[in-house]
Order: structure tokens, then C-alpha cells, then sequence
């Protein structure tokens, strides 16, 4: 199953423990989601609520949005024409690793925190996917493609257009750091970006930013 797959190459990049299975949260009957999500036009979305003690969890992804990912599987092969869906379907399970983990540690997470990861997860996974591909090529145009030319639809968002606006725009900066990093083929390139990704991951959302906004 490929949310599977993106929870696994999550996990391996971050190196966190994949203690929930994303496809045991797994929705796919909008009619079965709370009333005020039936009518939208999102193929994404994470539902949490307060269990008790606990979190209770679903993620929804569109039927039609993984059975075409089941047919074009991008970690096999991505390209042009399944990208958009493994960019929906990668932030939805990005939302659900990110969450479990830091509930895990009894840590509360930001919706701008959570906006902030699924986006560098977003770069982060697919520089791994097509380097892994083709590894005599370092696909520079991902960043134009991803933050300079993305544009957050308004309606979509609705009130929330200001925060996804500033989660990209940090993502992008701290992206553009790591791509440099990136960039020279090699274990020790790959190895000192990985550091870096995963010191971040566990950064605090204040932390994150501070960090961006000094370094990146």
C-alpha cells in the first residue's frame, strides 16, 4: 500500500519509530466523515480529536487519488504526471507521522508547525525518490517547482491562507539550504543533510523558526 511506503521512507529519513500504522487510520468514504468535511473539495485530510487522555486520529485521502498512485506508483517512478497525488497523499501521512511522534513524547504541535514539516517533508522525500531514480541527477527545478510556483488556493484555505502562505515561505528557506547541501553527490553530502534534517525534525516550533530565520 503506498501510504505505507511514504510512512516507511519517513520513518528511514527521520528516523522515527513507525509505532502507529498509517493504513490502520486510513478513510476513504467522505460520507463517513464528520458533516462539515462531506462537502469539501480537499483529497486530504487528517481529523483529530481528544480522546480522553489520548488522540483520536483518522486521515483521509481521496479513493480515486490512491488508486491512480496504486497504478503510477511514484516510488517506483515519479514524474510529472503522478506528482501532484504523491504531493497530496505524502503531506497527509507527513501530518500523521509528525503528530503520532510528538504525541508520543507528550509534545503539542502548531497547525503552522505541522503546515511547516508536511512542506519540507514534501522537498526532503522527493529529492530522495528521484536522486535514488536517477542518481547522476540532481533536479534542481524541485524547489522552483514546489515554492515558487505553488500557490495556496484561497478558497481551500479559507482563514487559514495567511499560515500556509508562511509555512511555505519558511519551508522554502530552510529547503534551500539543505539543497545546497544536497546537492554534491556522496555518502558524506547525504549523511551530514540527514543530521541536519533530523536535528530540525525534533526542534521545537519556536526553535524551528528561530532556526530558519538565523541560519537558513
Amino acid at each position: 500500500m503506498v501510504v505505507r511506503q511514504l510512512q516507511s521512507l519517513l520513518a528511514g529519513i527521520y528516523d522515527v519509530p513507525m509505532a502507529q500504522d498509517v493504513a490502520q487510520y486510513l478513510l476513504t468514504d467522505r460520507q463517513s466523515l464528520p458533516e462539515p468535511f462531506r462537502a469539501g473539495a480537499s483529497e486530504e485530510t487528517l481529523l483529530v480529536a481528544q480522546d480522553g487522555d489520548g488522540l483520536a486520529l483518522g486521515l483521509f485521502l481521496e479513493p480515486a487519488m490512491l488508486a491512480r498512485l496504486d497504478l503510477a506508483n511514484p516510488l517506483a517512478a515519479l514524474n510529472g504526471a503522478n506528482l501532484a497525488d504523491y504531493w497530496t497523499a505524502l503531506e497527509g501521512v507527513s501530518h500523521f507521522v509528525y503528530l503520532t511522534w510528538n504525541a508520543g513524547h507528550d509534545r503539542p504541535v502548531s497547525l503552522l508547525e505541522l503546515e511547516l514539516q508536511a512542506e519540507v517533508d514534501k522537498y526532503v522525500a522527493s529529492l530522495w525518490l528521484l536522486r535514488a531514480q536517477d542518481p547522476s541527477r540532481f533536479p534542481v527545478e524541485l524547489h522552483r517547482v514546489l515554492f515558487e510556483r505553488a500557490r495556496v488556493d484561497p478558497d481551500l484555505a479559507g482563514e487559514r491562507l495567511g499560515l500556509y502562505r508562511r509555512a511555505n515561505q519558511y519551508a522554502a528557506r530552510f529547503c534551500r539550504r539543505l539543497g545546497q547541501l544536497l546537492e554534491p553527490a556522496g555518502a558524506q553530502a547525504r549523511a551530514i543533510a540527514m543530521a541536519e534534517l533530523r536535528r530540525f525534525y525534533r526542534l521545537t516550533s519556536a526553535m524551528k523558526m528561530r532556526y530558519i530565520e538565523c541560519e537558513a
